[in-house]
């Protein structure tokens, strides 16, 4: 891995907004000459909603609403030093990056135009909504993603604590893969685990998975710019692993139980 930003070759970052954004951005800055963030708007809260309403019904929505809009905001606001606490270790900036060209979502025909201006040498996902065909095959480089939670058990979101919560420590890690039609589907390219402390919790464990998850994603990134070939994993080793399913939010009633009779934080 070179220490510095020498490297020839574009990277874009195609990105949803959001400080995890920022910090793989900065590392990716940090690393690589150039890197170009193209961050699409956020969908709707209303609109996201409806769709899971769909999936998983208003009772449980509802209750996932109301985790993000009255436990999540207390569980950041008492993590704000354990999440400095873990920037600091890990050699994270968090610094909002304004340098950004914006478009309405990853998916309009205009953001496949602009991939196709730009010629990445290979594209990063980060936070998005669900990429389309059009857009994943708008340029034939690879499409990489860094996944909280170990794949295909945990795709969704927050997988490393719905491995704690499913009493499975051992799949509490990071999953960089290849961005397919699917849902964190791709071939897995690195992973890598990590141990909650005490001092941890559903607040600080997205930066975690990142401290993790950051140098595996730059060592891809390297190799594709080095002109050599991804190797894709195979599965890791997990006996009787719960099966390839999509994790959301924890509703509000769930997280409180979980926490009081598992002591899952």
């Amino acid at each position: 891995m070179t220490a510095g930003p020498d490297r020839p070759g574009r990277v874009v970052l195609l990105a949803g907004p959001g400080e995890p954004t920022d910090i793989v951005y900065n590392y990716l800055a940090s690393r690589f000459v150039d890197v170009v963030v193209v961050l699409e708007r956020p969908v709707p809260r209303v609109t996201l909603a409806r769709r899971r309403a769909r999936r998983l019904g208003w009772a449980t929505v509802l209750g996932q609403v109301a985790f993000v809009t009255v436990a999540l905001p207390l569980l950041r606001r008492s993590s704000r030093e354990r999440v400095r606490a873990i920037l600091v270790e890990s050699g994270l900036d968090a610094t909002v990056n304004p340098d950004v060209v914006r478009v309405a979502s990853v998916n309009d025909p205009a953001t496949a135009e602009l991939l196709c201006v730009l010629r990445p040498a290979v594209v990063v996902v980060q936070g998005t909504r669900i990429i389309s065909d059009a857009t994943l095959t708008s340029v034939p480089e690879p499409f990489i993603n860094v996944h909280a939670g170990i794949t295909p058990h945990y795709r969704g979101v927050h997988g490393g604590y719905w491995a704690l919560v499913e009493d499975r420590p051992d799949l509490v890690g990071t999953t960089v893969h290849l961005v397919d039609a699917g849902i964190d589907t791709g071939g897995v390219l690195a992973r890598a685990s990590f141990t909650p402390t005490p001092d941890d919790d559903f607040a600080t464990y997205p930066y975690r998975h990142l401290a993790v998850g950051l140098p595996l994603l730059a060592e891809q990134v390297e190799r594709v710019l080095a002109g050599q070939e991804l190797r894709v994993l195979g599965p890791a080793d997990a006996a009787g692993a719960p099966s390839s399913q999509l994790r959301w939010h924890p509703t509000l009633w769930g997280y409180v139980w979980t926490r009081l009779r598992r002591g899952v934080r």
